[in-house]
């Protein structure tokens, strides 16, 4: 008998959830033909057959989770040796190893026994319990007042595929970032009529690269090194149903406005779809989240490893700014810039923010 596993899904991911399996046991397979969808925090990805063969066993049920190197299939004897499937490998220089969690442990609040074994009964998660004891102790009143709150809250909803992914991904890059907010408003009201605004930022956005490069990088923290990238490849934040997913545009500086529309239309589509390319998930040098085709005006966004910056755009409205020495309402576009302290100087992030709000404020 030989085994199958869970091969290496990229961006340092260690696990995924198992969405449906499309053989069973006692079916014959050949190489290349799809196995399992697992779903990931970026999309739901197809896990073709390394080889061909009869299948003997298959390992965990929909909405397992499975960590890489775990099995997957058993090959009946006979099967060719595998061959070390990766999905979506990047060729080599595309891709920096994610940086891992910080090697300190944590301080946790102590807990007695007697107090430990209330918990359980209670199914209080000792985590999230806010202990109010002598010396950060978590006490019998601190783990009941969590338990009527949890009664209270209704019943609990695990987290499960984009969601816990993503969950995972926010704490890693809360650890590691030592994130820095700058905002500013665009005067976009020369703009004519019917202005792709998506566009206009994307291509704002190559323009700021261009004057202030250090925003266009990766960090490895391990390392200690900064890369600054010659090519901007745009993370679009998607919202899904499922939850956010960010595809990349691809050398966003050098392409036209059709194609960049195109490519935005088909990225979006594919994301909602949740059938994107896991090619098509990776590789982002800085990302854009227009969060304002929802609501809001500005934000403190999360920068994740290893990019260095995100911009968010607002929702555009009416505000009073400076139009030709007088003041004059105006339509305005709310710029946020989130980018790491770590790498990024302030007057660095401020040269980006200027020349984005340059290059929006242009008329066409």
């Amino acid at each position: 008998m030989r085994q199958f596993t869970l091969p290496d899904l990229g961006e340092g991911l260690e696990e995924a959830e198992i969405v449906s399996w499309y053989v069973g046991e006692g079916d014959h397979v050949v190489t290349d033909q799809p196995l399992v969808s697992v779903e990931t925090d970026k999309a739901v990805v197809e896990i073709p057959s390394p080889s061909s063969g009869r299948i003997a066993r298959v390992f965990g049920g929909k909405g397992d989770i499975v960590r890489v190197g775990a099995p997957l299939v058993e090959f009946a004897e006979g099967a060719e040796q595998d061959t070390g499937t990766i999905v979506g490998e990047l060729g080599g220089g595309e891709h920096l190893p994610a940086p891992g969690m910080p090697s300190e442990p944590l301080t946790r609040p102590q807990v007695f026994p007697a107090v430990r074994a209330l918990a359980r009964k209670l199914d209080v998660d000792l985590e999230s319990v806010q202990h109010t004891g002598p010396g950060g102790t978590v006490t019998r009143a601190d783990v009941e007042r969590a338990a009527k709150i949890v009664f209270q809250a209704g019943s609990a909803e695990p987290l499960r595929g984009t969601r816990r992914a993503m969950a995972q991904r926010m704490t890693t890059a809360h650890a590691q970032v030592v994130p820095a907010t700058v905002t500013d408003e665009a005067d976009i009201d020369d703009w004519p009529t019917g202005e792709d605004v998506t566009i206009r930022l994307v291509r704002a956005i190559a323009a700021a690269c261009t004057a202030e490069p250090a925003l266009n990088a990766w960090y490895n923290h391990s390392a200690g090194e900064r890369h600054l990238m010659a090519r901007v490849d745009l993370g679009i934040a998607v919202d899904t149903e499922g939850g956010l997913i960010v595809p990349v545009l691809r050398n966003v500086a050098e392409r036209s406005v059709s194609d960049l529309r195109m490519g935005l239309d088909r990225l979006r589509a594919d994301a909602i779809a949740r059938s994107i390319p896991p090619e098509e998930l990776r590789g982002a040098t800085i990302t854009l989240s227009n969060f304002g085709m929802i609501g809001g005006r500005f934000a403190n966004l999360i920068v994740v490893p290893p990019q260095t910056a995100i911009i968010g755009a607002g929702r555009i409205s009416p505000g009073v700014v400076p139009h030709r020495g007088q003041p004059a309402v105006r339509r305005t576009l709310p710029l946020s810039l989130t980018f790491d302290h770590r790498v990024v100087t302030g007057g660095e992030a401020a040269r980006f923010m200027v020349a984005l709000k340059s290059d929006l404020e242009q008329m066409s």
